[in-house]
């Protein structure tokens, strides 16, 4: 019998910019997800050097505005990038990813979705080799476009954080659906539509929208009303795949500045296009439902 439910780890820097919030939530309010754990992850040291503690903070706050506490287990990913493509860094995170992987079969995938750097799939199946012949799906929100947009004009800033572990995965002949730059910087909203969409949502709509726009003013100097919500097509494609245009192709190598390399003839599905209707339909619709369900509880 096929699984009533969709079995998720979400992989989250949370506290690297303002939109892995809004993908967090969706996921956690979604009916479909079984969601088997967060783990929190690094952002590298450029603004911190406790980045991935920050995150882990971040993800604790969430779940308490969510009534969540001590409901969804949390494993805490690796501290920094891997030093190498033959080196793991043994973690919680990374070993919550191995025993969730041994219960794949055929019918009912794990879907492990990576909103920064891959260091805790590459960790993971750098210590357990045979990972890779399991039914594991890896979204990753990263990587630059492929069709020479300067989207960035520099290296792609999931994939700076850990090069090598982009490596190892893409390298590994795992299924691996890549959301490149190109696409998740179109996921946007402004704050009008914020406030008039989730502004009511209680103190958990609240709060999405003041840290974003607390993050918009503390790091862009020129005036801005919007944000784009890059991290949430990973929730979208796990609840509907069909809500993306993906296409296929061999998986690449990525070089240190970034770019675009030959790789393996191992086949990787990159995503070109997501409906953005859907992903923030859906998702405003499942915060408005909490904050009316908290509020008669």
């Amino acid at each position: 019998m096929r699984p009533t439910r969709r079995r998720v780890i979400i992989n989250t820097d949370a506290k690297n910019e303002a939109d892995d919030q809004f993908a967090i939530v969706h996921g956690l309010l979604s009916p479909s997800f079984d969601v088997r754990g967060l783990i929190p992850a690094h952002f590298g040291t450029r603004r911190s050097n406790r980045s991935m503690a920050e995150s882990r903070e971040e993800i604790d706050l969430l779940l308490d505005l969510m009534d969540l506490t001590g409901k969804v287990p949390v494993a805490d990913g690796a501290p920094t990038g891997i030093p190498d493509e033959q080196t793991p860094l043994d973690s919680p995170g990374a070993r919550l990813i191995v025993e969730e992987s041994k219960l794949a079969t055929a019918d009912d995938p794990l879907y492990v979705s990576f909103l920064g750097p891959l260091t805790d799939m590459a960790s993971a199946i750098l210590l357990d080799p045979d990972l890779v012949h399991r039914n594991v799906i890896v979204v990753w929100i990263g990587g630059r476009g492929y069709r020479g947009y300067a989207t960035y004009p520099g290296i792609e800033f999931n994939l700076s954080n850990d090069i090598h572990a982009a490596n190892v995965v893409f390298g590994s002949g795992m299924t691996v659906w890549q959301v490149p730059s190109d696409v998740y910087t179109k996921v946007s909203v402004s704050y009008a539509e914020l406030e008039e969409e989730i502004g009511d949502a209680g103190p958990l709509g609240r709060y999405l929208i003041d840290q974003l726009v607390a993050w918009n003013a503390e790091h862009h100097p020129e005036p801005i009303e919007s944000r784009s919500l890059g991290d949430s097509p990973a929730i979208a494609l796990m609840l509907y795949p069909r809500s993306g245009d993906m296409r296929v192709q061999p998986a690449p190598r990525f070089g240190v500045d970034g770019w675009y390399l030959p790789g393996t003839d191992n086949p990787i599905q990159v995503c070109e296009q997501v409906d953005v209707r859907f992903l923030l339909a859906d998702m405003f619709a499942k915060i408005r439902r909490f904050a009316r369900q908290r509020s008669m509880s």
